[in-house]
């Protein structure tokens, strides 16, 4: 028997609105990793690995790093958080939804033909047992750190290189342990949801969007291979998005969303945890 889990989150207005917690049946879902940094960063400023959720826009890696949403004090207007930027206004709105799920709903304004790359970094805190199930043979992209571990030459001039989930390239991703000293990131084109299971427990994670804007998942699994200097530390994203790449300066055709003529975009993320038997080593869905 399957168990819906009632679902609810707390945030952090005065830093980049960021997500503090993910919680329900008595479990935290996200992963936190303490930096006194983190509560004095400004707008430029380096990325600081602190963990929960951040809100990456207009890119994930790039300038500014992260995007310029997480470093920036965001403000409560009526049942919304709010953060008014020079080129952009986003909005986000948390609510309730059916079965306990949580709704996030996004409204961004800017001006028409304004592109970016949006996504929910999501540190998740998963044992080395955890896995991710999405549609088999989803197009997932590897990008230069992957180097070492793919099974193929890699083409001089690319900057990312597309396979199958769940083993592009021979690299299986969907497996979250135990920890090798590897760190990579891939994104999941045209995906739209994706399910954790870690135990008795699962987490899913929807993008709704009737725009016309590409949607995939990021996955960034840091099995102790980063920082590459320092010690390094397990952590592991799952960060729906728009758009299909990391850096919004590399974006082809199709990689990023556009603002259309209406000046305005609008997109909901949906989560959902239920708790039941555990799942079998071999189970392909979620």
């Amino acid at each position: 028997m399957v168990n819906h889990v009632v679902l609810s989150a707390e945030t952090d207005l005065d830093h980049g609105g960021r997500w503090t917690s993910l919680r329900g049946g008595g479990r935290e879902w996200l992963w936190h990793r303490p930096d006194p940094d983190r509560a004095s960063v400004g707008p430029g400023d380096a990325f600081v690995d602190a963990g929960g959720l951040e809100e990456c826009l207009p890119t994930v890696r790039g300038i500014p790093d992260h995007g310029d949403a997480w470093s920036r004090p965001w403000r409560r207007e009526g049942d919304t958080d709010a953060l008014h930027h020079t080129d952009f206004t986003l909005r986000r709105r948390l609510r309730p939804g059916p079965a306990g799920a949580l709704c996030a709903a996004y409204h961004l304004s800017a001006e028409p033909g304004y592109r970016l790359v949006w996504a929910a970094h999501a540190l998740l805190d998963l044992t080395e047992d955890a896995r991710l199930v999405a549609p088999e043979t989803t197009p997932t992209r590897l990008f230069p750190e992957s180097l070492p571990l793919i099974d193929t030459p890699w083409p001089v001039t690319a900057r990312h290189v597309t396979g199958p989930w769940p083993a592009p390239f021979g690299v299986r991703l969907d497996r979250l342990g135990p920890d090798d000293g590897t760190a990579v990131g891939a994104i999941l084109t045209g995906c739209r949801h994706i399910t954790v299971i870690d135990g008795s427990d699962r987490l899913s994670l929807s993008l709704r969007t009737d725009a016309d804007v590409p949607v995939s998942v990021a996955l960034w699994r840091n099995l102790r291979g980063f920082p590459r200097t320092g010690t390094p530390y397990r952590s592991i994203g799952v960060e729906p998005m728009l758009g299909a790449v990391f850096d919004l300066s590399e974006a082809g055709p199709g990689d990023a969303a556009i603002v259309p003529s209406s000046g305005e975009l609008r997109w909901e993320l949906w989560i959902t945890a239920d708790r039941g038997p555990a799942a079998a080593p071999d189970e392909s869905t979620g």
